[in-house]
């Protein structure tokens, strides 16, 4: 079996667990701060999980990370 390219767009973007769920950053927080509220703006900078939804089409992407 051939070795399994991983999509480097998902790699920037995604990273696995210990667990082997997926952790993603949040949208929306990187320009118009100005409009958003300390207190949103902070829980943007927290990262999150992938909704098990699509984790399993992003653990193909990302095959050994």
């Amino acid at each position: 079996m051939p070795k399994i390219k991983t999509n480097r767009g998902a790699a920037k973007r995604f990273r696995k667990t210990s667990t082997g769920k997926v952790r993603r950053k949040k949208a929306f927080a990187s320009h118009i701060l100005t409009k958003k509220s300390r207190k949103r703006k902070r829980n943007l900078r927290a990262s999150t999980l992938v909704d098990k939804t699509n984790s399993k089409a992003i653990k193909k992407l990302i095959p050994y990370a």
